[in-house]
């Protein structure tokens, strides 16, 4: 709803430097700030602001004894932008990282989350949990994504669990994209959006999500361009991973309600296990530690993570999910000092 630029135009038109005292002259501004008004009615329907100032210009005009019919003001002349302003283009509103350095004259700052294994999570903030978490849990929760998790046990009986379905939503954004969702499963892993597409839609700023598939049924890559996000959802053995990109103010652009998000606040305390590797014998923990160091050979907490998923699980596979893990990381981190996290 634009009805304050409508108010400020009239005041500048009638109470700035020359600003008119006939009776004709302001009805001339009155008239302008009518049609201004009209222009916004479908968006300000339910604003209060709106409905005072369609009820102002009518009291005023009888004042005036104006009339609906008649001249009106030309348009204001907007002021020049600051020095050193760069402004946005049509096509660069969907493009996040020039949107934002025409706002603030720097680039954007990034963050990275992950889940992956049994499930482990790397917050936004570099703690790093193993949960237990059975059942659906939101990784994310802001103004622009919300991504759930949903986690069943590694095995009968055991309190570790792994994420065998993931749930990503791109909310609407009027400019740029429609609602999209993507959804995996285990054994699932579309080249597509849930309603067949690999874009935000027919919206001018469509081309600003897209979908590929990296490796059929093993990684998908979605490139959010319009949000500075990038997101990598893989399949390695029985369970799946997902790693993020996001930009810094995309991820905290959330409210009080949204207060439970995996990659903010790691998992809830009652629900982390220890990485420890008691009961599962000296022999089989060599074994474990022997493979994952083919992978992983620096001994931080993606490699203590992969130890402890082979010894739970028995599969060999979480070994390359730990990789991958630290792959993305890689990838994904604007700092490379931060990629090894240890206890």
């Amino acid at each position: 709803c634009k009805i304050l630029r409508c108010n400020s135009d009239y005041l500048a038109a009638t109470l700035g430097p020359g600003s008119p005292s006939r009776g004709d002259a302001i009805c001339s501004a009155l008239r302008s700030y009518a049609h201004c008004t009209r222009r916004t009615a479908r968006t300000c329907r339910g604003d209060l602001a709106y409905h005072s100032a369609v009820h102002g210009i009518e009291d005023l005009m009888i004042q005036h004894n104006g009339s609906r019919e008649g001249p009106t003001n030309p348009p204001r002349a907007r002021p020049p932008p600051p020095p050193g302003h760069r402004s946005l283009q049509a096509g660069q509103v969907c493009d996040y990282e020039r949107s934002f350095a025409a706002r603030h004259g720097r680039a954007p700052s990034y963050l990275h989350c992950a889940a992956f294994g049994d499930p482990h999570v790397r917050t936004f903030h570099d703690d790093f949990h193993t949960c237990r978490v059975e059942g659906s849990w939101p990784l994310l929760d802001n103004d622009y994504l919300f991504v759930q998790a949903t986690s069943s046990p590694v095995a009968k009986g055991s309190n570790a669990t792994v994420t065998t379905k993931l749930t990503i939503i791109f909310k609407t954004m009027k400019e740029c994209i429609e609602q999209k969702v993507y959804q995996a499963e285990l054994g699932n892993l579309p080249a597509a959006f849930q309603d067949g597409s690999v874009t935000g839609g027919e919206r001018p700023g469509g081309s600003s999500l897209a979908l590929r598939e990296e490796v059929p049924g093993q990684h998908v890559e979605i490139s959010a361009s319009y949000i500075g996000t990038t997101i990598a959802v893989r399949q390695a053995g029985r369970q799946l991973s997902f790693s993020i990109r996001a930009a810094e103010e995309v991820a905290q652009a959330f409210g009080q309600e949204q207060d439970l998000q995996l990659c903010v606040g790691g998992c809830p305390r009652g629900q982390r296990l220890s990485r420890g590797q008691r009961g599962h014998g000296r022999q089989l923990a060599q074994a474990a530690k022997a493979l994952c160091k083919e992978v992983l050979p620096v001994e931080d907490l993606y490699f203590q993570s992969c130890v402890f998923d082979v010894l739970v699980s028995g599969d060999a596979n979480f070994a390359m999910a730990a990789g991958v893990a630290l792959e993305d990381a890689r990838r994904f981190l604007p700092n490379a000092a931060r990629l090894h996290l240890y206890q």
